[in-house]
């Protein structure tokens, strides 16, 4: 089923997007995912530059995030007004300009000030990013190969953070990490601006601004809430405020959207099953991929007493397969549709938790390994072909805020797995403790797989 259009001007035919114009996309998106992996390595490194606190150097990474997940869908909807070329070059250059900042900052403030300013950029450049691809490729098979390139960009990303991170502290200090940004930056800046063409835009609207502002404030809450529960207590009036202050925007945003005459998110987008369908199995996708992550780090960590630098490297089959197998499924997604891959790669993700878990139990690292490359592999077999079945339902008016909400669903499932997974986990110096609450969350996390893949299925 195909959502209808309400108001949008048709794109002109104007040919494949060119190869170096696909590049500088990608590209983007491969900075935007690298630069939430490549900070961790070297946070001791800046605590002992700017001598800074446990809890200051994790806003330096929360900052970040916790922008980049709270602007994604304003984000988007802006990209429908302006053009999405104009609010990728945006994103472009906040990203860049913010990267120096960041390599300059002379105290931690400044530095957490400057992650903060950065994260803007990538809530502009993603969803822009997908909607350049999809009215840069008018042909579905193409555009699904495009969109497989795009998703591999950024599980490159995420498997590279860790070991070019390593090697840039290594040999250069922690602000080098930054300034990489900037020569790169502008390089993809200028290869955007002579190979990418301008999107069509929306006719002028009524914007929706209360919208707007409810969305960030309930997912700025409910990250905020997240991310925080757990040092400063589920139950303490600050996280509960947090949540009730989420429940409440979340509520207003949804009379918001339903009364206002061009809402920012329409509601009738969750009509059709092949939209809701993608946007909760990318929830459950990076709750899965993200909650792994974290809990697998500790274990090696933590259990097997791995130095970090070998742990990141005992994490590189989950990552890597991410990354290759979404660069070859958009391949599969041209040619056997989005429902199956996406059904597929579920199943996997479940198959490869089941084999963490009796490789955890029986403390076998070929069963953990495995595991990390089944999930891999059917992380990167789903990523292509979700975002495909995303673009291919709405009008290509609103495929902005379409892909945004599509990435805010996989922001807020990442930091959902995280902290909730994180809670389950017992005391991490008492090993019998940590184990027992490793099983329960890589179970939880096999059957949520499992569950996604069956309404999958279903719908």
């Amino acid at each position: 089923m195909r959502i209808e259009q309400q108001a949008t001007s048709a794109p002109s035919e104007k040919g494949a997007l060119h190869a170096l114009g696909l590049t500088a996309i990608c590209f983007g998106f491969f900075m935007v995912i690298l630069d939430t992996s490549v900070v961790n390595v070297a946070l001791p490194a800046m605590q002992h530059d700017l001598h800074g606190s446990l809890e200051g150097l994790q806003w330096v990474v929360n900052g970040y995030t916790l922008t980049f997940a709270s602007l994604l869908l304003s984000a988007g909807t802006l990209g429908d007004r302006l053009g999405h070329k104009r609010a990728f070059l945006m994103g472009y250059l906040l990203f860049t300009g913010a990267s120096l900042l960041c390599s300059l900052a002379p105290s931690l403030n400044t530095l957490i000030a400057a992650r903060v300013l950065q994260g803007v950029g990538p809530a502009l450049l993603v969803p822009s990013s997908l909607s350049l691809i999809s009215h840069g490729f008018q042909n579905p098979g193409q555009r699904a190969r495009a969109v497989g390139i795009w998703a591999g960009s950024s599980g490159i990303g995420l498997a590279g953070g860790p070991v070019i991170g390593g090697m840039l502290v290594e040999m250069l200090g922690w602000r080098s990490i930054f300034l990489l940004n900037v020569p790169l930056g502008l390089l993809a800046l200028a290869l955007t601006m002579r190979f990418v063409s301008e999107t069509p835009r929306t006719t002028a609207l009524k914007r929706d601004l209360w919208g707007q502002a409810c969305v960030i404030v309930a997912l700025a809450t409910l990250t905020y809430a997240l991310i925080e529960g757990r040092s400063q207590g589920w139950i303490s009036p600050q996280i509960v405020g947090m949540f009730v202050l989420c429940i409440g925007a979340t509520g207003g945003f949804l009379l918001i959207e339903m009364r206002h005459s061009t809402p920012m998110l329409p509601l009738h987008f969750f009509s059709a099953a092949a939209f809701s369908m993608p946007i909760l199995v990318g929830c459950i996708l990076n709750f899965g991929l993200y909650g792994v992550l974290f809990v697998l780090s500790l274990f090696f960590q933590d259990i097997y007493h791995y130095p970090a630098a070998l742990a990141g490297v005992a994490l590189l089959p989950i990552t890597v397969a991410t990354g290759s197998t979404a660069l070859l499924s958009g391949r599969i997604t041209a040619r056997l549709g989005t429902r199956r891959p996406m059904i597929g790669g579920l199943a996997a993700g479940c198959l490869g938790t089941v084999l963490l878990l009796l490789g955890e139990t029986g403390n076998t690292i070929f069963l953990l390994m495995a595991g990390e490359i089944i999930i891999g592999l059917g992380c990167g077999m789903t990523v292509p072909a979700m975002t495909t079945a995303i673009l291919n339902t709405v009008p290509r008016s609103q495929i902005g805020v379409a892909s945004a909400l599509l990435n805010a669903s996989r922001q807020v499932g990442g930091v959902l797995g995280v902290a909730i997974l994180g809670s389950i986990l017992g005391s991490l110096s008492e090993r019998n403790a940590f184990l027992a609450g490793m099983h329960s969350a890589l179970l939880l996390v096999a059957l949520l797989f499992l569950l996604g893949g069956v309404l999958t299925s279903i719908t």
